[in-house]
């Protein structure tokens, strides 16, 4: 009796992929996900099965395209697969639920005239963009989809074709220099973590963003999270380091999920972990989650949390490039530095140089807010004025109002008043006017704030952030907000004003960390530019914008 021999089942044929006409992209960041753009893509794709156009369009969910003041936003443009292809057909945008029926209905008819949004206008046409290329574009959660861009040849190119040295010198020739507000050149920082001796050396990404009204790193790690963790490739293959971590704010869930999932899709495709595209080069991330602590935005106090223990600041020296995460060399980037990492590899150092200005090289992102039409993300080339940036890009001011002044750099900048709005904005001009760059938070106030309150707010989050560990943050911004409460309440001397500006200069000269040393910043550009609001206070007893709640002493007649 001969035994049967059992036959495998013949293989079932992959179905072919559906031959997409058209791409529908449906922003699906912090910003619009928050009016419910989740709820719209659903909408979107329950009409396309409803008129049986799922086969012909594709339906993507997608980062941040900037202008979320008038989110959410839905492009439709032709579907190209494999092609790093940006042009729309049109733009939709403060799209709801109830417009899916008639976005789905007007495909390849007219255009729905109410929703249309406009991609001539200044606000995307005086944009450059090198970090943001990609956002509003790729699905932050596919890796297919990056990789379809360009995106890892870069670490490619690094790792199979270029010596460590050379990858640093392309990022020296560059000029990039620290998007997280210090400015120091990343040239120069990767060196000296290179030219340590060290077994074990780290990277760290700080995406601990703290200041209020920024958004730009949540929004590219939301949006582009692939771009950073290649960036941070690079920089171990670069330094000698084997190991990194992203330090992210515990508040931004929705980038920590999109980047735990990338870091697990880039393990998956082999671009984390041993044996990088064929070499010895090993590289692998891990994500930690801060609390919540501005102060940890200050690299040793982030190296203090990374290791289990409160967030305090070091004293320097010896620095994290010579001694940081648990005593090894550790090198110390934002988001946005490591983000400009791979177009620079890619299209080489002088490329990025020959973007901005003499001292200030490449684009800036900005989170515009405040008093201004276009509230939202943009990246601007180093040199470009504030006043083509709050006029042309941001839409000028709501109602008609005239500007008052523009807040750069967070609680550690200054306020510059329009008078200045033709000034640049890079380093050297930033500085020169008594503001920074920051890490990119940019605050549009108009006519009717009020100078002395402004310097107050800031103080106030000064004051409540500071870690506390020296003595003239510590106690020093509770007395310099104490005497801004009283100016701003009408109970304060001449007396008052010249030791509120005292303690500016002692606090900004003996605090430990920058928290402390930059914290005078407001009250000291506000006074400048503004001295004649703190006098109005002090000897007018009003407030010129009408903020404040003045106590006005009561007339006592005399029978």
């Amino acid at each position: 009796m001969t035994e049967r021999v059992k036959r495998p089942a013949p293989r079932k044929e992959a179905a072919p992929p559906p031959a997409y006409e058209q791409t529908i992209t449906v922003c699906v960041s912090s910003g619009c996900h928050s009016a419910q753009s989740d709820q719209v893509k659903e909408a979107i794709e329950k009409e396309l099965a409803e008129h049986g156009l799922e086969h012909r369009c594709e339906v993507k969910g997608v980062g941040c395209r900037g202008l979320c003041s008038r989110g959410p936003l839905v492009s439709i443009r032709p579907f190209i697969e494999d092609s790093h292809h940006h042009e729309e057909t049109v733009l939709y945008q403060n799209v709801e639920v109830g417009d899916a029926a008639a976005i789905v209905e007007s495909i390849d008819k007219e255009v729905v005239t109410r929703l249309q949004s406009h991609t001539e206008t200044p606000f995307f046409t005086r944009q450059v963009k090198i970090v943001l290329e990609n956002s509003g574009y790729i699905d932050p959660e596919k890796i297919e989809d990056y990789l379809a861009v360009g995106g890892y040849e870069a670490l490619r190119k690094a790792v199979t074709e270029m010596t460590p040295l050379q990858v640093i010198e392309e990022v020296t020739r560059s000029g990039l220099r620290g998007r997280g507000g210090a400015g120091y050149p990343t040239g120069l920082k990767w060196t000296t973590v290179a030219k340590a001796i060290s077994a074990e050396k780290y990277i760290i990404c700080n995406g601990d963003e703290g200041d209020p009204g920024a958004f730009m790193d949540r929004s590219v790690l939301e949006s582009d999270p692939y771009r950073v963790l290649e960036g941070m490739t690079i920089a171990g293959y670069a330094v000698g380091a084997s190991k990194g971590y992203v330090y992210v704010r515990g508040e931004y869930p929705l980038a920590v999920d999109r980047l735990k999932k990338a870091i697990r899709f880039a393990k998956r495709q082999g671009m984390l972990g041993t044996g990088l595209f064929g070499t010895p080069f090993e590289f692998d991330v891990e994500i930690r989650l801060g609390g919540g602590a501005f102060v940890c935005g200050e690299e040793t106090a982030l190296i203090e949390s990374i290791e289990g223990k409160r967030g305090h600041p070091r004293p320097r020296p010896p620095y994290p490039a010579q001694s940081g995460l648990w005593g090894k060399p550790t090198l110390i980037n934002n988001v946005e530095s490591f983000a400009n990492i791979a177009p620079i590899v890619r299209n080489g150092g002088d490329w990025y140089a020959g973007i901005g200005t003499e001292k200030s090289k490449g684009t800036k992102v900005f989170a515009l807010t405040g008093s201004i039409v276009n509230t939202g993300l943009i990246e601007v080339p180093m040199g470009i004025s504030l006043r083509e940036i709050v006029y042309e890009i941001g839409g000028g001011i709501p109602g008609g109002k005239a500007c008052k002044a523009v807040q750069t750099g967070g609680p550690s900048g200054g306020c510059i008043p329009a008078d200045y709005l033709d000034s640049a904005v890079d380093y050297e001009s930033l500085a020169a006017l008594g503001s920074i760059m920051g890490s990119g938070g940019m605050i549009v106030m108009d006519e009717s704030t009020c100078m002395v309150d402004v310097a107050k707010f800031f103080m106030e989050f000064c004051m409540t952030e500071s870690c506390g560990k020296c003595i003239p943050c510590r106690v020093g911004t509770v007395q310099m907000h104490n005497i801004l409460d009283k100016i701003t309440k009408g109970t304060a001397t001449m007396n008052d004003l010249a030791l509120l500006e005292e303690l500016c200069d002692v606090v900004k000269t003996t605090s430990l960390c920058g928290l402390g040393q930059t914290a005078p910043n407001p009250v000291v550009s506000t006074l400048h530019y503004f001295r004649d609001e703190y006098i109005a206070h002090i000897e007018g007893k009003e407030c010129p914008a009408g903020v404040c709640k003045i106590h006005k002493p009561q007339k006592v007649e005399v029978a």
